[in-house]
C-alpha cells in the first residue's frame, strides 16, 4: 500500500476548484492518478485555536480546555468561541494563578520556580476537566513545566464549568535531582533509599525510567474509582489512583514485579524517551473496554504527530493493541498501537491535515462517540485548530474514526451492496512516524464483492447483513470497520468507510456521480 500511496502522491493533481460539478475522468481500468477536480472544498471554521484540547459536555454545550490557559465553548462541535484568554491574571477560567499564595509555580512553570523556565516565560499546559459527583464540583488537572522534564501536576476546583478553578494542591513533580529533591513532596511518600532509584549515577533525574509529570487525563472506572493517567516521552505513561473526596493522589504500595512505584504509580508502558504523550482513557460501558489513546511523534507540523489507541478490560491494564501487544523499552514503537489518524489528504480538504494529535474523547448523552484533537496543516506554518470527529466501534470493538469533522451524522443499518458499490478515494494511514502525507488512491468496490485497482484486482469487501459493519481485504490486509453517510469539509453529502486492521486505519470517500 505504501508503494501505491507514493505513486499516487507523485501523480496527484491538486486542482482545488470551488464549484461542484463533474468528477475526475478516471474510470476502472484507466488512469488512476487522483484528481479532486470539481469537488467543492471547505475547512472547519473553529474561530479560535486551542492546543491539546480536552473535551467535556456540560450545561447543554461542549467545552474544550487547552494549553496556555485557553478554553472555548461550542454548540455544534465545529465553531468554537474562546472563553479563556491565556496567561492573564484576569483569566476567568483558571482564576488568578499568579496571585500570592497560590503556589502553582513553586516547583516549575515560571521564572520564579525552583526550576526556572528556560525562556523566562510562564508554561501551563494540557489541562483535563471532569465533573466529580462525589464533590459536586468540576475539577481541572493541569501541568506546569520549566524544561522538557522538570514539571508538576496541579489541580483546581470550580462550582461551574467555566470556572474559575481555584488552585488546591501540587500532586507530583518530575525532573528533580539530588540537589533539589527536598523542594518537592517526594519524601512524603518514599524513603531516602527508594528515592535513589530516581537518579542516574551522576545524580541527575533518570528520565529514561521515570515520567515527565505532564498531560494528565482523568476518568472514573466502572466501579466509581477515580484515576489519572499521565506522562510524556521520558519514562513513558503512568497511572495513579485519586481520592474522589479530595482530588489527591492515593499513593500505592511499592510493587516492583508489577511496575508500581509508590510515588509515580503504575507504569503502563513506554520509556527510554520514546515519543509517546498526551494519554487519555475513555471507558466505554457498551464495549466493556478502557481505551487508552496516546500521541506518537513530535508535535510540529512535520514531526509525525499522530493518534494511537490501546485497550484493556481493567483500568490498570494491561493496555494492548490489535495484535495483543504493547510498546517495549528495547526497540522502536511505530508498529505498536492502532494508528487512528496522522497526516492525510482527502477530497474537499483545501490543504492536507498534519500532526493530528493530543486527543481527548467523549461519549455524548445520545451515545455518539467523539475524538477531539488539534491539527496542523500543510501550509508552511505551525498554525492549528481543534477538530472533533465522530468515531464508531467496529464489530470487534476497535475505534474507527470517520474521515471528516462531525456534523452530527448517524450510523445507519440495513446497507446494501448497491449502496456501497462505486468509485472510492481510499487512504491508508500506515504505521509510520514521519511527515509523509497519506494521499488517496482510487478503488472500485464492485457489487460482486471484489475491489478494482489500476492493475487488476486489489482485494475484496463485504457487508454484514442488516448492519453498518463492513470488512475489506486490501493489498493482503483485512480491515474491519463501518460505513456511514456524512458531509465532507465542503458540505457535500458523501458515503464513507473507516476500517482498521493490523494497527492501520483505512478511510474511503465516495461521491455520487
Amino acid at each position: 500500500m505504501q508503494k501505491l500511496m507514493k505513486r499516487a502522491a507523485a501523480l496527484i493533481l491538486c486542482l482545488w476548484v470551488l464549484p461542484a460539478g463533474v468528477f475526475g475522468e478516471a474510470r476502472e481500468g484507466e488512469d488512476y492518478s487522483v484528481s479532486f477536480e470539481g469537488i467543492k472544498t471547505g475547512i472547519v471554521n473553529a474561530r479560535t485555536a486551542v492546543h491539546d484540547p480536552s473535551i467535556i459536555a456540560a450545561d447543554g454545550r461542549y467545552y474544550i480546555f487547552g494549553s496556555h490557559m485557553t478554553a472555548a465553548s461550542s454548540e455544534n462541535l465545529r465553531g468554537w468561541d474562546r472563553i479563556g484568554n491565556g496567561y492573564s491574571p484576569d483569566n476567568r477560567v483558571w482564576g488568578n494563578l499568579f496571585a500570592e499564595g497560590s503556589h502553582v509555580f513553586d516547583w516549575a512553570g515560571s521564572s520564579s520556580s525552583t526550576v526556572p523556565t528556560d525562556d523566562g516565560a510562564v508554561h501551563v499546559w494540557a489541562p483535563d476537566v471532569i465533573w466529580n459527583p462525589v464533590m459536586g464540583k468540576y475539577m481541572m488537572y493541569y501541568c506546569t513545566s520549566s524544561t522538557w522534564n522538570a514539571s508538576s501536576i496541579c489541580f483546581g476546583l470550580s462550582d461551574t464549568i467555566e470556572g474559575p478553578y481555584e488552585w488546591q494542591a501540587t500532586l507530583i513533580c518530575s525532573g528533580f535531582d539530588k540537589t533539589n529533591i527536598d523542594r518537592t513532596n517526594v519524601s512524603e511518600y518514599v524513603d531516602e533509599d527508594w528515592a535513589k532509584t530516581y537518579f542516574t549515577l551522576a545524580g541527575g533525574y533518570n528520565y529514561q525510567n521515570w515520567p515527565n509529570a505532564i498531560d494528565p487525563g482523568l476518568f472514573f472506572d466502572a466501579d466509581g474509582r477515580f484515576w489519572m493517567v499521565y506522562g510524556s516521552w521520558s519514562g513513558g505513561i503512568f497511572l495513579l489512583e485519586l481520592d474522589p473526596a479530595t482530588g489527591l493522589v492515593i499513593h500505592p504500595e511499592a510493587d516492583k514485579a508489577n511496575r508500581v512505584d509508590p510515588y509515580f504509580g503504575r507504569h503502563l508502558f513506554g520509556g527510554n524517551h520514546q515519543s509517546m504523550e498526551g494519554p487519555y482513557v475513555q471507558y466505554d460501558p457498551e464495549a466493556g473496554y478502557y481505551y487508552l489513546f496516546v500521541s506518537y511523534g513530535g508535535l510540529s507540523a512535520h514531526g509525525g504527530y499522530q493518534i494511537r489507541v490501546f485497550r484493556s478490560e481493567t483500568p490498570e491494564g494491561p493496555y494492548l493493541d490489535m495484535n495483543g501487544e504493547q510498546p517495549n523499552r528495547r526497540g522502536g514503537h511505530a508498529n505498536f498501537g492502532l494508528k487512528l489518524s496522522g497526516n492525510y489528504n482527502l477530497p474537499s480538504l483545501r490543504q492536507a491535515y498534519m500532526a493530528t494529535g493530543h486527543n481527548s474523547a467523549l461519549i455524548d448523552g445520545d451515545g455518539r462517540r467523539y475524538v477531539c484533537f488539534h491539527s496542523r496543516f500543510n501550509n508552511g506554518t505551525e498554525s492549528f485548530q481543534p477538530i472533533v470527529k465522530q468515531y464508531a466501534l467496529n464489530a470487534e470493538g476497535w475505534p474507527c474514526v470517520l474521515p471528516f469533522a462531525t456534523r452530527g451524522e448517524t450510523l445507519e443499518d440495513a446497507w446494501t451492496a448497491e449502496d456501497v458499490a462505486g468509485r472510492w478515494f481510499v487512504i491508508n494511514q500506515g504505521t509510520e512516524i514521519n511527515d509523509v502525507i497519506a494521499e488517496p488512491v482510487i478503488r472500485y468496490l464492485r457489487t460482486d464483492g471484489s475491489v478494482g485497482a489500476a492493475e487488476g484486482d486489489a482485494g475484496t469487501w463485504a457487508l454484514r447483513e442488516g448492519s453498518h459493519f463492513v470488512t475489506l481485504t486490501l493489498d493482503g490486509v483485512t480491515y474491519s470497520g463501518v460505513v456511514c453517510r456524512m458531509q465532507d469539509e465542503g458540505g457535500t453529502p458523501v458515503t464513507v468507510f473507516s476500517a482498521v486492521g493490523e494497527n492501520m486505519s483505512v478511510w474511503g470517500v465516495k461521491y455520487e456521480e
